[in-house]
């Protein structure tokens, strides 16, 4: 079974500079992608100062409401929750969602992050899907790593496939090594890279070992850099995978989206049949 998903930190559908309204060019820019499943981050459930302000440019419904339209289901993780409304992670499905729940993994009183767990009845099984948001400082994400693999564990079978995406704001890459360990993932960039052949082998040579496997640079959207965003599968093949950027993505978020093409391995689908 093929399978397109999207990650994508949405900036809380207003722009970078000035903070002006793009959720209606971003609904625009999310069907483009054409994606099956779409895992968002920095979703605004509500807020009434821009509702107010930029009443015409705003939607009445919420931003996932908005953004998944007739064609995907719309599940929400409210974790930043202020006088004047409220934001989180979300995810839209073409499939249904048969279940979904919210961990609040916020390490202190400066940064409300959750884990938007939701289960996809896909054609071929049951998929779960992990929507992450990180936060900004080393000691909190390794904490907040740590609380998404018992999370994850707790949560879905042994070897059920699983995809965890979102952003995870780890510039240094220190986390991936320990979902891979611990959850058997494999990152959607890892395949990438040449892992096997002659340049694989001239590094064993010159005693410098494998290389070390990089996630995409997604930030920011104007002249990505920076590595915050991610993929991780399991029980799932990598077809494809490639960073949405240029003048379009820049305007519409700080964060460029991340789009793959999945396939769910067959061993996987058997024992799903």
């Amino acid at each position: 079974m093929k399978l397109r998903i999207a990650t994508y930190n949405i900036h809380k559908g207003v722009s970078s500079l000035r903070s002006m309204p793009r959720i209606h060019a971003l609904k625009q820019a999310l069907a483009s992608m054409e994606a099956d499943i779409l895992f968002l981050q920095e979703v605004q459930g509500r807020h009434d100062k821009y509702a107010m302000k930029h009443a015409a440019l705003w939607p009445e419904q919420a931003q996932h409401q908005f953004l998944a339209g007739d064609s995907h289901q719309a599940v929400y993780g409210m974790n930043a929750i202020y006088d004047h409304g409220h934001h989180g992670n979300a995810l839209l499905s073409r499939y249904p969602v048969l279940s979904h729940s919210n961990r609040d993994v916020s390490d202190h009183a400066f940064e409300s992050r959750g884990i938007l767990h939701c289960i996809v009845q896909t054609p071929a099984c049951d998929l779960h899907c992990y929507v992450i948001h990180l936060g900004l400082f080393a000691r909190s994400r390794k904490r907040q790593t740590e609380a998404l693999i018992e999370a994850v564990t707790a949560s879905s079978p042994p070897g059920a496939p699983i995809v965890i995406a979102g952003d995870f704001n780890d510039w240094t890459n220190q986390l991936s090594d320990s979902l891979r360990n611990e959850l058997g993932v494999t990152e959607v960039f890892d395949d990438n890279l040449p892992s096997r052949g002659f340049g694989a082998y001239l590094r064993t040579l010159g005693g410098r070992g494998p290389k070390k496997m990089t996630p995409a640079r997604t930030f920011p959207a104007a002249l990505p850099w920076l590595r915050l965003d991610r993929i991780y599968v399991r029980g799932l093949e990598i077809e494809s995978a490639k960073v949405l950027h240029g003048p379009m993505w820049a305007k519409l978020s700080d964060h460029a989206p991340i789009v793959a093409s999945l396939e769910l391995k067959s061993r996987e689908l058997a024992a799903a049949m």
